[in-house]
């Protein structure tokens, strides 16, 4: 059987010390990347030894089924290649250069929690006189020694990563999120999110210097660097949402941005990881889950469901919901909870007996696939809805743009015990974009967080509600 990562996930995820704020979300289809075009100026950087080091929230998209490469490095000019990418579910580390041939690590694991944050590091090391040593690859704390391709380099070869225009190959485009071909552009971009980006030239260094492992729960979990960068080293943190290429290093090393934005900086990272749509779960190609698993749109006139990742069996809970509709007047979407016994089949079919949930547009609510109160306001495209759950006294609350409905009445009550949110479109062109507080793809006029200061949402969770995420999973649910 192969390994399956783990990484940062759960309820219990470790809380307390070194903490990151924020991350950038990656989306393939909008062709989002940072880059780094080296021209004849200037000189190589530390070609022979360096140590990049990165935390990922992997979440492939329909498109990543398609052609299953994507690259969280990329180097390339008209006849040289390098990658840190997932090959599908595999993780791989590469060079092929024209002159010294590939040098490639493939690893037998399979990394497909998509719900989770893992850390990669990657250590390239020719000068070393153990071959076996010259690329090593780590996930989450420990190295991975079972590859299907184990390529090592020649002595002294030196990584196409770091290598400028010498006046034979042309420009090299250096890439974080993506691959740019030297002949047909953009392409193998990765989906999910990107935290804590350390490229450390001339040190071959350990997982050490980047995490450790919690003494209560045993997960890893990240710690500060505080070592040198190198001459030209760099440390991405996203925490500069007006300059996401902004390096922290010292070194000024900053990343220009290709259809990156404000908007795309999250703040789901590795020691607080937020709700988002479980694209494991979901196996339908007619519908489609994107950017950072939070917009959900259905393709087909057919009931279409997507579930999250995390359910709770207790505590107060909220999230939000932008409706949108690019199929014309006619749309139906739902919101709401589902059982987390729930099938696929059983939640495509609609409304039924696992589901509490608000019709949309026209405000009809079910539970367990009876209606109840229509005491509510019409949605139409671009209205948000809000989802309360409480579930330690079984009631369910929904509000349209920040307004609660039912007269402020509980709609469901005795919804179940360990449930998690869904939503579900029934004509295509019909969806929405989902916020769980980590990151949505509407940007909120007036930014509000719950009362632990978590997630950003349009409008400000009610008293004694939280939003979906690990920090507050390990203190109410």
């Amino acid at each position: 059987m192969a390994d399956i990562n783990l990484g940062v996930g759960g309820a219990n995820s470790a809380t307390g010390g070194y903490e990151i704020a924020n991350s950038l979300k990656l989306n393939s289809a909008n062709s989002e990347y940072l880059y780094e075009t080296r021209d004849t100026s200037g000189s190589d950087w530390n070609r022979l030894l360096w140590t990049a080091s990165m935390w990922v929230k992997h979440i492939p998209t329909p498109d990543s089924n398609v052609n299953p490469k994507e690259r969280i490095f990329g180097a390339a000019d008209a006849n040289n290649d390098f990658d840190i990418r997932f090959r599908g579910e595999p993780l791989g580390f590469r060079n092929n250069s024209d002159v010294d041939g590939v040098g490639e690590l493939l690893t037998n694991a399979l990394y497909r929690d998509y719900s989770a944050w893992m850390h990669i590091v990657a250590v390239w090391d020719t000068a070393n006189s153990t071959a076996g040593n010259r690329m090593r690859l780590y996930v989450n704390g420990e190295e991975v020694t079972s590859f299907s391709t184990d390529t090592q380099p020649s002595q002294n070869e030196k990584s196409i990563w770091g290598k400028k225009n010498d006046g034979t190959d042309g420009n090299v485009t250096h890439t974080i999120g993506g691959w740019y071909n030297y002949y047909s552009g953009f392409s193998q971009g990765l989906n999910g999110y990107l935290a804590e980006v350390h490229w450390v030239e001339g040190q071959a260094l350990a997982p050490s210097d980047f995490g450790e492992f919690d003494e209560d729960s045993g997960i890893w979990k990240p710690i500060e660097y505080t070592g040198s960068y190198g001459t030209n080293g760099f440390y991405l943190k996203f925490e500069d949402s007006s300059n996401l290429g902004l390096d922290s290093s010292g070194n000024s090393h900053n990343w220009s941005l290709n259809n990156i934005t404000a908007a795309d900086q999250a703040t789901d990272t590795p020691t607080n990881n937020f709700c988002t749509l479980n694209q494991a779960a979901f196996t339908l190609t007619d519908a489609t889950i994107s950017q950072g698993a939070t917009s959900f749109f259905n393709t087909v006139s057919s009931t279409r469901t997507a579930v999250a990742t995390m359910a709770v069996t207790k505590g107060k809970w909220y999230f939000e919901y932008k409706l949108i509709s690019t199929g014309g007047s006619t749309y139906w979407a739902a919101i709401g909870f589902a059982k987390t016994e729930s099938t696929s089949s059983s939640l495509n079919a609609g409304a039924n007996s696992e589901t509490s949930t608000l019709l949309l547009p026209n405000g009809t609510p079910f539970e367990n696939g009876t209606i109840g109160s229509s005491n509510f306001s019409y949605f139409t495209s671009n209205d948000i809805g809000g989802v309360a759950l409480d579930v330690d006294n079984g009631n369910m609350y929904f509000y349209k743009n920040g307004t609660i409905q039912n007269s402020g009445n509980p709609v469901f009550t005795n919804i179940g015990d360990f449930i998690m949110p869904l939503g579900t479109t029934y004509t295509n062109g019909c969806g929405g974009y989902f916020n769980f507080g980590g990151f949505t793809s509407y940007t909120p006029a007036s930014p509000a967080s719950d009362e632990n200061g978590y997630g950003t949402f349009e409008y400000a969770p009610p008293s004694g509600y939280y939003a979906l995420c690990t920090k507050n999973l390990a203190e109410y649910g």
